[in-house]
């Protein structure tokens, strides 16, 4: 049987990333930045709730990468709305 660390890589990451892609085709851009900020930072409040101080990303630290994700969730409903609106 063969163990989880010898298993071939996975580039599950290219498949999400094309996901995102297609979403922000089909639908429209600054909606899907509003989700996908949404969940971001739902999920690194989360994280930071259960001791996650530093991120891998190129913000580090943790309220850095959650005060992005909100700012363009927020941009990404704006501009959904103000296209709405119009």
């Amino acid at each position: 049987m063969e163990s989880p660390r010898s298993a071939a890589y996975d580039p599950l990451r290219f498949w999400i990333f094309t996901t995102i892609a297609l979403l922000s085709w089909v639908l429209s851009p600054p909606v899907v930045v509003a989700a996908l900020g949404g969940v971001g930072l739902w999920a690194y409040a989360r994280a930071r709730r259960q001791g996650l101080l530093q991120s891998r990303c190129i913000l580090g630290d943790t309220r850095l990468v959650m005060a992005y994700l909100a700012a363009a969730c927020l941009l990404g409903i704006v501009v959904t709305v103000r296209g709405l609106a119009s």
